[in-house]
């Protein structure tokens, strides 16, 4: 099993820049694929980012290719995702997550998930 954390969120003006941990308790983060997830007010839970269990392969939706990037530390049992050129539209609340073995995008194929941190992006 996996508890996860998501830290670094808060209050910035558009067109800067955040970056998100996810610290994972547990002997096994290396083995578990991870994304990253985001809900904003009224809206529907939506895909933001993932990677694999070894880092090689990475995963974006259309709306933050070329802003965000997900990185993961397996000897620091932590995830991140580097968000910058931060628009008012990705105010949310962002999740982490965490499968077993094979990156996913679609948020029903996840496990385990953090409380989420709030992301707001004022204009």
């Amino acid at each position: 099993q996996v508890q996860l954390v998501e830290s670094g969120g808060g209050l910035v003006q558009a067109g800067d820049s955040l970056r998100l941990s996810c610290a994972a308790s547990g002997r096994t983060f290396s083995t578990y694929a991870m994304g990253w997830f985001r809900q904003a007010p009224g809206k529907e839970r939506e895909f933001v980012a993932a990677i694999a269990w070894s880092g090689s392969n990475t995963y974006y939706a259309d709306s933050v290719k070329g802003r965000f990037t997900i990185s993961r530390d397996n000897a620091k049992n932590t995830l991140y995702l580097q968000m910058n050129s931060l628009k008012p539209d990705d105010t949310a609340v962002y999740y982490c997550a965490a499968r077993a073995l094979w990156v996913a995008t679609m948020d029903h194929e996840y496990d385990y998930w953090g409380q989420g941190t709030q992301v707001t992006v004022s204009s």
